[in-house]
């Protein structure tokens, strides 16, 4: 009779036991050509990769340009009669310096005065159109504002508490809140745009005190480079916060300094 501790010694586990010993001992170590040929692959591989980060880029930038200039000379030939048929017609890029020289020709006719009875004739003629006035109407509010150069609007980068405490966003300061709403809402508010990854346009509008941000010195450039990257893109600090002197300090520096020349004088006035 067999303790519980004790097995029988089958032809079958003794075939095992032989067996794994012979793949042990069978294992030899890579040889020299093999670990010559993994060190080329991963020498390949490796260049690949750092070509692919280099000529990417590069590629993108020809292509999207190429495919905007292609674009705005295909519209500046369906606006233009004639212009396609002409010597410059195939010349790439020709229709964006016809938009341009138009646009600002354009602009030259509406400041005057003829020009601006053309656009309030225009803009009459729209406003009562149903759909039409709605559309024309928004566009040029939003151009207005972000134009303007008195405008605040995408110039200032915000970080905001969304969708609750504690997670963080970034934000682009759009104005000031006004309206009925600057009415119903208490304290300071100011209206935000939080874009979304990786496609910035799209995003929410949210109205926040103005106590409840934190402004950030990143320029609109760097964050949306960060927003459209994920946050693999991260923008270099500018500065330490902490080292940077506060209004405050600056006006008693300034202070300081008028009342030392003031002094001065008056000892100079003393002696003479």
């Amino acid at each position: 009779m067999l303790l519980p501790s004790q097995s029988v010694l089958t032809p079958k586990r003794i075939n095992q036991g032989i067996i794994g010993k012979m793949k042990i001992s069978n294992i030899e170590p890579a040889s020299e050509a093999e670990v010559i040929k993994r060190g080329l692959f991963a020498r390949l591989r490796g260049w690949f990769f750092t070509g692919l980060l280099v000529t990417a880029p590069v590629l993108l930038t020809v292509y999207i340009t190429w495919a905007a200039i292609n674009l705005i000379d295909n519209q500046v030939s369906n606006l233009v009669p004639g212009f396609e048929a002409s010597i410059l017609g195939g010349v790439p890029g020709v229709g964006l310096i016809v938009g341009g020289v138009l646009i600002t020709l354009i602009g030259a006719i509406a400041a005057g005065f003829m020009g601006r009875w053309i656009i309030k004739l225009g803009e009459s003629l729209l406003n009562r159109m149903p759909v039409v006035r709605t559309i024309y109407g928004a566009t040029k509010q939003i151009l207005e504002t972000v134009i303007s150069t008195q405008s605040d609007a995408f110039r200032e980068v915000v970080l905001v508490q969304y969708p609750r405490q504690g997670l963080w966003v970034v934000g682009f300061v759009t104005g000031g809140t006004k309206g009925e709403i600057a009415r119903l809402l208490p304290g300071q508010n100011v209206n935000v745009f939080i874009p979304t990854t990786p496609n910035p346009t799209s995003g929410f509008l949210l109205f926040c005190p103005k106590k409840d941000m934190i402004f950030l010195d990143m320029s609109v450039e760097d964050a949306v480079k960060l927003v459209v990257s994920g946050g693999i893109v991260s923008p270099p600090e500018k500065g330490n916060p902490k080292s940077l002197p506060t209004k405050k300090a600056a006006k008693k520096a300034v202070v300081k300094k008028a009342a030392n020349k003031a002094a001065k004088k008056a000892v100079a006035k003393k002696r003479v």
